[in-house]
């Protein structure tokens, strides 16, 4: 009886041909979005060779830009830069230190 490995990649994550996680969903929805982008130039009646040369300039720069972007930032980088860039770098507080100490009694409930 032959016996086979089940689930040989669990924990590992998602890669072809070296994109990486996050970047496979950029690569594949640029790509969708040239070809839907050329396809509407194409029925809007623009030129073929109009066309042509926008699709292939589109997909090879969403291909040189997403295998940069991987090469760059790595698996999870991308994700990193974006949480960096929503943390405040400092808190400012424009309120005066009063208004923090003054005591104000609550309510009591009748």
């Amino acid at each position: 009886m032959n016996s086979y490995n089940i689930n040989k990649g669990i924990g590992r994550t998602v890669e072809f041909r070296g994109l990486k996680a996050q970047y496979l969903f950029i690569f594949a929805g640029g790509l969708l979005g040239t070809l839907i982008f050329v396809m509407i130039l194409y029925m809007a009646d623009v030129s073929n060779y109009v066309c042509l040369f926008l699709g292939a300039g589109g997909a090879s720069l969403i291909v040189w830009q997403t295998f940069s972007l991987n090469k760059k930032y790595g698996e999870h980088g991308l994700m990193k830069v974006g949480a960096r860039k929503r943390h405040p770098r400092y808190i400012i507080c424009r309120k005066p230190v009063r208004r923090y100490l003054k005591f104000t009694p609550k309510p009591k409930a009748v």
